[in-house]
């Protein structure tokens, strides 16, 4: 039988058998190691984790209420803003993470660390907010390279937008995020670490009716922290509206006016302007200068920021419309003539004879004319702010009936108009120094007294309290900064009325023999406020110098070369109309030197702006149209004027030094 040609089966060889049944011995060891590993290992935190990340709750901040004028122009508003945040226990390779971040968005690695810290226990599954305020390019970024990132996500948070800047930014405020001693208040129990509230201004006062309701979502997420969708959802809801007393064409016109007045090679001019309504005691306007602008509190403000706002020499961050106290000056002559004639010391027709100077205690007191100025009446004595007119006056009414009156305009104590970190001021009498400074009072300290000197501090806000109190008639008004609060859809929720905080009975020939003299201040030759004039309108008004220095610190020296923190202060104090105020403008310029030059203008621009929003006088004309451009040859020249042409302006290069 033949022999089959195809191949012959080759023997099993029990060494490769051997081989495999290893490998699959292997292979499947490997599988049981990593299920002994997943299930009795790690099984514990695993089952942890999908019982308490695959479900996570998230908060949603509320929007702010917003914040706008009397006119419902709003000031302060909630804009969208994209964060960067991190959840710990999520995070992968912190470092390499941390590094790709810092790349991306141009940042230092060290400070993502930094805010992550050590986080433990619950702490490790809470987000935590490593940027604010992200660009579109570096949302983008992040977006596009999120899918790497495990345990990163972005969000988006409302955050607040002051829609001015710097406009009006010390009585609307400032945020940041609540303190561990604010927790511990009752007031605060609501809040938690890392919230953000009203720290100062408007913001703080009204911080339960701006702050809204908080919402929260429960979301499914991956392992890698992604969101892949939403269980549930609260909405949050936003914060009251507040409808401010302030109008921002006064506040606009009273900044403005201010950053006018530095005179050449001088720094910027510090001080405050407040406008009230002598009716009902709004706030109208409130500038102190320097500003700042809130924005950048609005989320965590930088290092660099603050360490340039704490540093600057010039406190921008300081309210002076409520913080600052000075020597009111000469401001201070209207009160001690409203309290003459209602003690009956005087009357209208009262005549002092000024020789330059007053005797008392065999001391000299000079007035500022050194001539003096001769027989002086009531009303003149208000119009040239004659020294020794009050010096006399002030002596016979005595400091305790001057204090009380003072102290029963306002002075002396808080306005109550609810900001944090108000001045007292200062009306000082014999109890006052007893108890403050240990000693008795002089009598000679009374004749400083007189002319707003000596021991006498006021705030730009008290002075125009004070002064709005003599020109309604003796109404002592609480200044008001807020008129309603308003739901979203603008229905009225609750409304502040004016408030009376006290009524002095001044009778009406009284109040209307110092508003006469006070108008010739403005309006008659020899007065000191002529610069305050608004056509079509009776202004009231007195100027003030509040001294800084010693006058032999500059003994010898041109105005102009005193260094500026030796000058003196300048204030001025006007009211409108006269026959029946509406408006009272308090301006205080730090080393003004003037309340004549520097500080009655400012006044003016406000009051003349007031005028024109009521219709009293007409706005300005608008600016022409451009001429058409006249050919060289046939323009004349500057230096010859064309025939009956008058010769230009030229500014005077001296005059007669401004008295206040």
């Amino acid at each position: 039988m033949a022999r089959s040609l195809g191949h012959e089966r080759e023997p099993i060889q029990p060494g490769r058998v051997r081989l495999a049944i290893a490998a699959i011995a292997l292979v499947f060891a490997l599988f049981a190691g990593r299920l002994f590993q997943l299930q009795l290992i790690e099984g514990a935190d695993l089952r942890r984790r999908s019982e308490q990340n695959s479900v996570r709750t998230l908060r949603i901040e509320a929007p702010r209420g917003e914040i706008v004028d009397r006119d419902g122009r709003a000031l302060a508003t909630t804009r969208p803003a994209f964060g960067l945040q991190v959840v710990p226990e999520d995070l992968r390779a912190a470092d390499v993470t941390f590094a790709a971040l810092g790349q991306l968005l141009g940042a230092d690695p060290a400070g993502f660390a930094a805010a992550l810290g050590p986080p433990r226990r619950s702490a490790r599954f809470k987000p935590v907010r490593l940027a604010d305020d992200l660009t579109p390019d570096q949302l983008a970024r992040v977006e596009v390279h999120r899918y790497a990132l495990a345990g990163v996500a972005t969000d988006v948070r409302p955050r607040r937008h002051y829609v001015e800047g710097t406009l009006a930014a010390h009585l609307l405020g400032t945020l940041g995020e609540v303190r561990s001693d604010q927790l511990e208040r009752e007031q605060f129990e609501s809040y938690r670490p890392g919230d953000v509230i009203g720290q100062t201004g408007v913001e703080a006062l009204f911080e339960p009716h701006l702050r809204g309701q908080a919402g929260g979502r429960n979301v499914v997420v991956d392992v890698a922290g992604r969101e892949v969708d939403v269980l549930e959802e609260v909405r949050a809801l936003p914060g009251r509206r507040l409808v401010l007393a302030l109008d921002l064409d006064l506040q606009r016109v009273a900044e403005q006016a201010f950053g006018e007045v530095v005179l050449p090679g001088d720094p910027p001019r510090t001080g405050a302007v407040v406008a009230l309504d002598a009716r009902t005691g709004d706030v109208l306007a409130m500038v102190s200068w320097p500003s700042f602008d809130p924005n950048a509190f609005a989320g965590r403000i930088d290092a660099a920021t603050w360490k340039a706002l704490t540093g600057d020499e010039w406190v921008p961050l300081q309210n002076r419309a409520i913080q600052n106290q000075f020597p009111p000056g000469s401001t201070f002559k209207a009160f001690v003539a409203a309290a003459a004639l209602h003690e009956g010391v005087i009357n209208e027709h009262t005549s002092v004879f000024c020789p330059g100077s007053y005797w008392y205690g065999g001391r000299a007191y000079r007035c500022w004319k050194r001539g003096g100025h001769g027989n002086v009446s009531l009303h003149q004595a208000l119009r040239s702010s004659c020294d020794v007119f009050f010096y006399t006056a002030g002596v016979k009414l005595g400091i305790d009936r001057l204090a009380a009156f003072g102290t029963r305009l306002g002075l002396g104590h808080p306005t109550g108009i609810g900001l944090g970190h108000e001045a007292s001021g200062v009306m000082p009498s014999p109890e006052w120094k007893r108890r403050r400074l240990g000693d008795r009072w002089y009598p000679g300290e009374t004749v400083s007294v007189s002319i707003g000197q000596g021991y006498d501090l006021v705030t730009p806000l008290q002075l125009a309290v004070a002064y709005a109190a003599l020109a309604n008639g003796g109404r002592v008004l609480r200044p008001r900064i807020a008129l309603r609060l308003e739901s979203r859809d603008g229905k009225t929720v609750e409304e502040f009325p004016a408030e009376v905080m006290s009524q002095l009975e001044l009778t009406q020939p009284h109040v209307e023999a110092v508003l006469r003299g006070l108008e010739a201040v403005v309006s008659e030759p020899g007065g000191t406020g002529g610069r305050s004039r608004v056509p079509g309108v009776r202004v009231g008004g007195k100027t003030g110098t509040s001294q800084v220095v010693s006058l032999d610190r500059t003994k010898g020296l041109a105005e102009r070369d005193i260094p500026i923190r030796y000058r003196d202060h300048a204030w001025f104090v006007a009211f409108a109309p006269v026959e029946a105020p509406e408006i009272v403008v308090s301006v205080f310029v730090e080393h003004g030197l003037h309340g004549s030059s520097a500080a009655a203008p400012i006044a003016q621009r406000v009051m003349q702006r007031f005028f024109e929003k009521t219709g009293r006088i007409a706005p300005p004309a608008p600016p022409p149209a451009p001429a058409a451009p006249v050919p060289a040859e046939a323009a004349p020249s500057p230096a010859t004027p064309p025939p009956g042409a008058e010769p230009p302006l030229q500014a005077a290069a001296g005059g007669p030094r401004a008295l206040d």
